[in-house]
């Protein structure tokens, strides 16, 4: 009954900003529900059991700044995670006390822009463990779908994903420029997509640890992305000849298979009110040299050899080949494959350019991607937050590619969907949830639900 909250609380002084709900324990008799709030503090309430509720950091003696994400680790009870905007990532364990003294600390480990201490004590408390990654706010993390890898970004623009148990940084990427707000996992954990202050969202390969490709349809910075794991390639059953260890090991040539093309499909929701949705396709994932510098943009898209057995459309790509400085992203949406048609998303028409020149006024920012130069260097203005990175060496490194040397998605469907910034994105299998800052909640139907 969307008119009678199952609870509803009023905070002064400190208003919640991040929450997470305990999937793992969720029942019929309890819901374990973690609040994060502006002044540091972290809330566990059962939304069952009322008299259930603990508050962690409460004299704010282990941080005192906002906390701008939480999160259960996944399939456990008690263990959660905090990140703050001192650019600290603590670990709780929910049974446990905060100390009525700030904690001292041991160093454990530390590494290339991170280092992980232990709480000093003779007996358990909280926090077990103290991370401080990067420069700047740590403004989101993830846990990859196994559970051992968590992806965090930060606001010196950094994507640093490490092994969680062993506490060891597996791979790193910098943004384009600016901050890294957001950052998602593919459903089988072989790719993480972020997005930022570039306005981009970025596609990075865990297993290669290289920028894949780049998103531009945002005109201002992206506050979420998420996979749709009902859609595409979690979806489509494996054809015979990439099923057992060989997809594992190389991925087998297009050329010889008849099967249609991997498709992973994603999303991303900004501070431009727009949704972008996204394909990441085989061609992009799996380039193949020789052909995409054939293909040139004034020809035609299918100079490139199609896949044999496949619709001419299915066989193109939605990247573009070379779109440095040619303004060719502003150009028309590419053919769409009749699997993924617009009809799907009849409610989502494709590619609304032209607004009203209010709101294309409201927020452009110095920093978009008309102002990278053409041969891709850093914008004028300046490198971004205070960071260890100096973004003129990185730029044009395998931790940064410069604009012209990975594929440049366009969004396969692009929406303004609200008044105000939207700040969340989830894919349900009936459903797409998103809400902005004006406090709307909408859920979109999906075409055929």
């Amino acid at each position: 009954d969307l008119h009678k909250p199952i609870d509803k609380r009023i905070y002064k002084g400190t208003q919640p900003t991040c929450h997470d709900f305990n999937q793992f324990t969720a029942a019929a008799d309890t819901i374990a529900l973690l609040v994060g709030f502006s002044a540091g503090q972290v809330q566990c309430l059962d939304l069952v059991k009322k008299d259930a509720s603990k508050l962690f950091n409460e004299e704010r003696l282990i941080d005192k700044t906002k906390v701008t994400f939480v999160k259960w680790l996944p399939e456990t009870e008690r263990l959660f995670l905090a990140s703050h905007a001192s650019g600290h990532l603590y670990l709780y364990d929910a049974e446990q006390p905060c100390g009525a003294a700030a904690p001292q600390y041991n160093l454990l480990t530390q590494g290339e822009g991170f280092s992980v201490f232990a709480c000093k004590s003779k007996t358990p408390r909280n926090p077990l463990l103290k991370w401080a990654v990067g420069e700047g706010a740590l403004n989101e993390f993830a846990f990859s779908p196994d559970g051992r890898s968590l992806a965090c970004v930060s606001q010196d623009g950094c994507l640093r994903v490490f092994h969680f148990d062993s506490m060891l940084l597996q791979g790193m990427m910098k943004s384009y420029f600016g901050g890294l707000l957001c950052v998602c996992w593919s459903p089988d954990g072989r790719y993480v997509v972020t997005g930022g202050e570039d306005d981009l969202v970025t596609v990075w390969s865990f297993a290669e640890g290289r920028v894949v490709a780049r998103g531009h349809g945002h005109k201002s910075w992206v506050n979420a992305v998420a996979f749709d794991p009902f859609t595409g390639a979690a979806q489509s059953p494996q054809p015979p000849e990439l099923s057992g260890g060989e997809e594992e090991d190389e991925p087998p040539d297009p050329l010889t298979r008849r099967s249609p093309a991997v498709t992973y499909r994603f999303g991303s929701a900004g501070q431009d009110t727009q949704f972008c949705l996204w394909d990441l396709t085989e061609d992009v994932l799996y380039p193949r040299l020789p052909l995409s510098r054939a293909r040139t943009l004034t020809g035609s898209a299918d100079t490139g050899i199609p896949v044999p057995g496949l619709p001419r459309s299915l066989s193109r790509s939605n990247s573009l080949p070379q779109p440095a400085g040619t303004g060719s992203a502003r150009g028309p949406p590419p053919d769409v494959p009749p699997a993924l048609s617009v009809g799907r998303f009849a409610t989502l028409t494709l590619q609304e350019r032209k607004g009203p020149s209010g709101a294309e006024k409201e927020h452009k920012r110095y920093h978009s991607l008309g102002n990278i130069s053409r041969s891709g260097e850093k914008p004028p203005g300046g490198a971004g937050p205070r960071g260890r990175l100096d973004t003129a060496k990185v730029l044009g490194t395998a931790l940064c590619p410069r604009i012209h040397e990975v594929p440049l998605l366009e969004p396969l469907v692009c929406k303004k969907i609200a008044h105000e910034r939207l700040t969340v994105l989830l894919f349900l299998e009936d459903c797409i949830v998103t809400a902005c800052q004006e406090g709307l909640i909408c859920t979109w139907a999906r075409p055929g639900k």
